[in-house]
This record gives structure tokens, sequence and C-alpha cells, in this order.
């Protein structure tokens, strides 16, 4: 079925300070571009959006998914899913998909648990921050393995290298520390048509709802 796929986020956020760029249905979109998987995307109020849609992400988050009778939540859990239907993104070899899928996890469980708390802490304006060295060990990690692959998985893009680099890209993270195999790897992948197209209808969405906010508050 054409656009059997939904992928709902914020009708607005903020801007320019607000996560417009960064809002995770970004993961869902760029997905579907590089699978070429037809898709729409539909919104919920930002006003609210704690309590709005309990009944379709009990954390009053986005994105969540709609792919036919298929309905779910989390961006890790859409992205593999939306994984699964392109070996564009998940290696149909057992090897290369056990890679893909471990990498694809170690990005979103070893380096995002600890670099989202440690950027809010810093955007708070914490005195002192406990997280910086657990951060600063995963990513010297991170740029052991970069220093020696250009892929994470399979010797290519996987949906493996999608999650990891959406997760180094965050501004904070990326201007933290010197790690040039790093650098290199998200300015690679990020340079891939799917991403730029991704990037730029999130960002238009969020340029449309601030100018429509702004001419009724006028």
């Amino acid at each position: 079925m054409a656009d059997s796929v939904v992928i709902w986020t914020l009708d607005w956020v903020p801007m320019p300070d607000g996560p417009a760029g960064f809002v995770r249905d970004l993961r869902l979109r760029w997905a579907c571009e590089e699978a070429g998987v037809s898709y729409k995307v539909r919104t919920i109020p930002f006003e609210g959006r704690e309590t709005n849609h309990l009944d379709r992400q009990p954390f009053g988050q986005v994105p969540y998914l709609d792919d036919g009778e298929i309905r779910m939540f989390e961006s890790g859990a859409c992205l593999l899913h939306l994984a699964r239907k392109s070996e564009v993104l998940m290696p149909r070899d057992p090897v290369d998909e056990a890679q893909a899928l471990q990498w694809t996890i170690a990005a979103l469980n070893s380096v995002e648990m600890v670099s989202v708390p440690w950027w809010f802490l810093d955007i708070t304006g914490a005195q002192e921050n406990g997280l910086t060295g657990w951060l600063e060990s995963r990513l010297s990690h991170i740029e052991r393995v970069l220093s020696a692959r250009e892929w994470l998985a399979a010797d290519r893009f996987t949906v493996a290298d999608l999650a990891m680099a959406d997760v180094l890209r965050v501004t904070k993270v990326r201007a933290f520390g010197n790690r040039p195999a790093t650098e290199a790897y998200v300015s690679r992948v990020t340079d891939r048509p799917a991403f730029k197209k991704a990037y730029a209808d999130q960002m238009a969405h969020f340029e449309a709802a601030n100018a429509k906010t702004a001419r009724a508050q006028e």
C-alpha cells in the first residue's frame, strides 16, 4: 500500500534555540529515504505533548510509527523495523546483520545513554558534570573503532551508521574533544543525500510552523 508508513512528530518546536533538526522523527525519515520506503508525516500538538498521546507513546514522546496494522513507539525500535524493509539498511547475510544490529544497539545504549544526560546537564549550567569522564571514555572507544574502519558493519553503510552518526552529530557532542576519525565519519554519513533530504524536510516543517505561530501572535 502506497504511503502506508506514517511517522508522527510534533506540530511545532521553539526556534531557533529548540531541537529542530534533532527531533528523532528525523531518524525515521532518514531511514525511509535510504530504503526507498514511501511515507507521510503527521503531527501531534506541542502544547500538552506530555499527556496528549499517551495511548500511542506511554512516555509522552515522539516519534511513533504506523505501518499498516503495525503501531510502534521508540525511535530505535521503529528504526530497526524500517531497516528490515531494505537490504540498504539491514544486510541479509547473518554475520553482517548481527554486526549491524549490535552497533545499532551500541549507538543507542552505550553512547546515547551517556551523551544525552551529559549535554542536558551541560545546558542547565550544572557546576559539575559527573558524566564527563564516562562520555570521554565512550567517545574514545568509538574514535578507536572508527580509526580502523570506514563503516561499522558489513564494510558499507547500514542502519548502524545511521543510528551512530545521528547520536554523534549532536552539536555539543561533536564539539567535545578532538576526534578526527569520528568527525570524518559524521561528515561522511551526514553528507548522504537521504540524510540531507530528511534534515531539510524536518527543518522546513518546523520553520513553517514557527512562521504560522509568529503570524498568529501579530
